[in-house]
């Protein structure tokens, strides 16, 4: 009787576990879906970049040399100052080199009276060979001593212009007008003779700059078709391309966007057998002087424009093992899981080459919360880049 008893009273406790088993699976059935944010996929044209690293140079880097050996006199600028063309940065002790242009000069003076008496000494024998006073051999010898004297002349005034050349070498002038760096030298140190220093300082022109950076052979190509198709102006044999001109975008080390945009200035002769690269000049106008030489910065190249271009925001896309896809949902609100074909960054959106169309609803938010097949409450929202040049 006892057992009996029991008996019923667990069958009852399961039945009313599956009661409430059933009744909580249908309240889950028909309860509220779940909301997702999602956007339209966007069609527009766009232009295809691509950032290189380069490194900037003066326009021009004018290296400073101590072209004489000798003790540094002077430093005449102040360091990290402009400084103009032809003034005078550093003096070294002229003393030896002015000894030798009076040296020089000395040599010189005798070469000049050697060569009066030579000719002096011809001028009396011609009249004297001509009545056969004299011998011809007299007369070619004095002929022989006067050119010998005049080569003497030129060789000694030569000398005298190679000693005055040095001795202006002791007076180092700046190139151009510039920025001149910090000196490599002291007053009083020995310059001019490694391992002494004879690359002194730099003087560089920053009024421009010039940004070097490689592309790929492939990239190269691209670029080459598109900007490398000059046109010659009428009536002169200069070849322009309009392309060319202010396409560049310098993006600098702290992320922010250089205000002026640049054009290249050359490619290099030939594509690097060892790096598969090809050097890229571009220049850059620095009149505010922000641009220093050394630094590094992005170059951003627009390549062409992608006409009707599907576009959705990189936080869409989900990638395993090299293969790309999103999540698209469906009329019926139902999501399901699309491959798609990518076709590189722009910004912080990826460009879809295949698989999908213009204004496909696309999840954007809680990726991790939808699967294939699960149906959801869309939210439309509207995509907003962080991108510094939108």
């Amino acid at each position: 009787m006892k057992i009996n008893y029991f008996f019923k009273i667990s069958i009852i406790f399961m039945g009313g576990l599956l009661f409430f088993t059933s009744c909580k699976e249908k309240a889950s059935e028909t309860g509220p879906l779940q909301e997702i944010q999602v956007i339209k996929a966007i069609k527009k044209d766009v232009p295809l970049k691509k950032d290189f690293v380069g490194l900037v140079y003066g326009f021009q880097d004018i290296p400073i040399r101590a072209r004489v050996e000798g003790f540094l006199e002077g430093v005449h600028f102040d360091e990290g100052y402009p400084v103009k063309k032809g003034q005078l940065l550093y003096t070294i002790d002229s003393q030896p080199f002015a000894a030798a242009v009076a040296s020089m000069e000395s040599t010189v003076a005798e070469a000049q009276t050697y060569l009066v008496n030579a000719e002096n000494e011809l001028a009396r024998y011609k009249p004297l060979a001509e009545i056969n006073a004299v011998s011809k051999s007299d007369l070619d010898a004095a002929q022989a001593s006067r050119d010998a004297a005049i080569s003497s002349v030129e060789a000694a005034k030569a000398n005298l212009r190679m000693t005055q050349i040095n001795l202006s070498y002791t007076r180092i002038l700046s190139p151009i007008n510039g920025l001149i760096g910090k000196t490599e030298a002291r007053t009083g140190e020995f310059v001019g003779r490694e391992p002494n220093p004879v690359i002194l300082n730099v003087v560089s022109d920053i009024s421009k700059m010039r940004v070097e950076f490689f592309l790929t052979e492939a990239e190269y190509l691209i670029l080459a078709r598109e900007f490398n198709q000059p046109v010659a102006d009428e009536g002169t044999k200069d070849h322009k391309n309009p392309k060319n001109e202010n396409n560049l975008t310098l993006i600098l080390g702290d992320g922010t966007v250089y205000e002026e945009k640049g054009s290249v200035e050359f490619l290099g002769r030939a594509i690097d057998v060892n790096t598969g690269s090809i050097l890229v000049q571009a220049t850059f106008d620095n009149q505010k002087g922000l641009l220093r030489p050394g630094m590094y910065a992005k170059v951003r190249v627009e390549f062409e424009v992608a006409k009707g271009a599907i576009l959705v925001p990189q936080k869409c896309v989900t990638e395993l093992q090299g293969q790309y896809s999103v999540y698209v949902v469906g009329e019926d609100n139902i999501v399901k899981s699309r491959p798609v074909q990518t076709g590189g960054r722009i910004d912080d959106l990826w460009l879809i080459t295949e698989g999908l169309k213009e204004n496909e609803q696309v999840v954007i938010d809680g990726l991790q919360k939808v699967s294939t097949g699960m149906e959801i409450k869309p939210i439309l929202t509207e995509f907003k880049s962080q991108s510094t040049e939108n």
